[in-house]
C-alpha cells in the first residue's frame, strides 16, 4: 500500500479549507476527490476553483462517500466534534483542524469513537510536523541545550472587534485562547509535557470572550512556560527555548518558522533554515498519508491522547479566566 493515492474529502469551504486544498494539490500521491458544504452552491463554487470532481451540498453526503479515504474537517471550532464524529460514524478517517475540539470532554469522546471504529484520526496541529520544529524537538531530546528551564512563545494578531465574526463570536467558541493560544500551549507541551500548575489572566472582549491572554505554566522540573495570545494587537510571534547549556530562538512566525538559531555555551550560533513547501500544510498531509499507507490509526508526532490532554490544559486556562481562581 506504500504507493496508494490518498483520496481526500474537504469538509467546509472557508479560508483554511482553501489553503489546505491548495497545498494538497501540490503533492504527488494525493487526490482531492470531494468537497462538502452546507449548501450545494458553496460546494460547487469551491470544487470549480480547485478542480474537484465531487461537490456535495451537505456534510452527510461527503461523509457517506465510500471512495474518500480521509476527510479534512475545516469548520469553525464548535463544528469540529460533530463534523468529525459524523465522518467517523460513516467510516471515514479524519484530520481535524486545531483545536481538536472545544473541550477535553469532546476530545475524549471523539478519540473513543475513532478507536471503537478502528479509524485513523489526528489533530491538524501543523506546527508539530514542520521540519524545523521536529529538529528542535530532537535537539532538546538529545540534551543539546541541556535541561529546559523556560519556554517563551507568543501568538497575537489584530482583529477589529466584531461579535458576529467567528474569532469573536460566543456561538463559534471565539476568543484568543482556542484560535491562537492553542499554538504556544501545544508548543510548550511538546517540549515540557503536562504542566503541574496553570495560571492565566485575560482582558475580556465586551461579549466576554478572551481578547488578550497571558498564561504561566509551571512544571515539576522547575521549568516554566510564559505564553501569550491575543486579538487586540499583533505580537512578534516568536518563541525561545532556554536550557542550562544554551537556547534556541525560533524566527517569526514560530508556528511555521522559516529559521531557528541554536546558541550553545562556548560555540558560535548555528542557524537552520527552511523554505516551506506551499503554505506549510504539506507536512501534516504527508504524515496522514504515511499513517494511512502503513495502517496506523494515529500519528506519533501528534498522539491522540496528547491532543486530549492539551485540551484539558486549555479547559483549565479557560476556567482560570472565567473564575479568576489561581492555580
Amino acid at each position: 500500500m506504500s504507493d496508494m493515492t490518498i483520496k481526500w474529502g474537504i469538509l467546509g469551504t472557508g479560508l483554511i479549507a482553501q489553503v489546505f486544498t491548495e497545498d494538497l494539490l501540490r503533492l504527488p500521491g494525493h487526490e482531492v476527490l470531494a468537497v462538502g458544504s452546507r449548501t450545494p452552491e458553496s460546494a460547487r463554487a469551491f470544487a470549480g476553483r480547485h478542480g474537484i470532481a465531487r461537490a456535495y451540498g451537505s456534510y452527510a453526503e461527503l461523509a457517506a462517500d465510500g471512495e474518500v479515504d480521509v476527510v479534512y474537517i475545516a469548520t469553525p471550532h464548535n463544528g469540529h466534534y460533530p463534523n468529525a464524529a459524523l465522518c467517523l460514524e460513516a467510516g471515514r478517517a479524519v484530520l481535524v483542524e486545531k483545536p481538536f475540539t472545544v473541550t477535553a470532554a469532546e476530545s475524549r469522546r471523539l478519540v473513543a469513537l475513532a478507536r471503537e471504529r478502528g479509524l485513523f484520526a489526528m489533530e491538524a496541529m501543523w506546527t508539530r510536523f514542520n521540519p524545523l520544529i521536529r529538529k528542535l524537538g530532537s535537539l532538546v531530546a538529545e540534551g543539546t541545550i541541556g535541561e529546559v528551564t523556560a519556554v517563551y512563545a507568543d501568538f497575537a494578531e489584530q482583529f477589529p472587534y466584531d461579535p458576529a465574526h467567528r474569532l469573536w463570536s460566543t456561538d463559534t467558541a471565539g476568543g484568543a485562547l482556542l484560535d491562537l493560544g492553542v499554538y504556544p500551549v501545544s508548543f510548550a507541551w511538546m517540549l515540557l509535557g503536562a504542566p503541574a500548575t496553570v495560571q492565566a489572566t485575560a482582558a475580556p472582549a465586551p461579549n466576554g470572550v478572551d481578547a488578550n491572554t497571558g498564561i504561566l505554566l509551571g512544571y515539576s522540573s522547575g521549568a516554566v512556560a510564559l505564553l501569550h495570545c491575543g486579538l487586540l494587537a499583533a505580537s512578534p510571534q516568536t518563541a525561545t527555548v532556554i536550557g542550562t547549556k544554551g537556547r534556541v530562538e525560533m524566527a517569526s512566525p514560530f508556528f511555521r518558522p522559516p529559521a531557528m538559531t541554536l546558541h550553545r555555551d562556548g560555540a558560535d550560533p548555528e542557524t537552520f533554515t527552511l523554505e516551506a513547501a506551499g503554505h506549510g500544510y504539506t507536512y501534516q498531509a504527508e504524515e496522514v498519508a504515511r499513517c494511512l499507507r502503513a495502517g496506523e490509526l494515529e500519528s506519533p508526532l501528534m498522539p491522540l491522547d496528547e491532543s486530549v490532554a492539551i485540551l484539558g490544559t486549555l479547559d483549565t486556562i479557560a476556567t482560570r479566566l472565567r473564575t479568576g481562581v489561581p492555580a
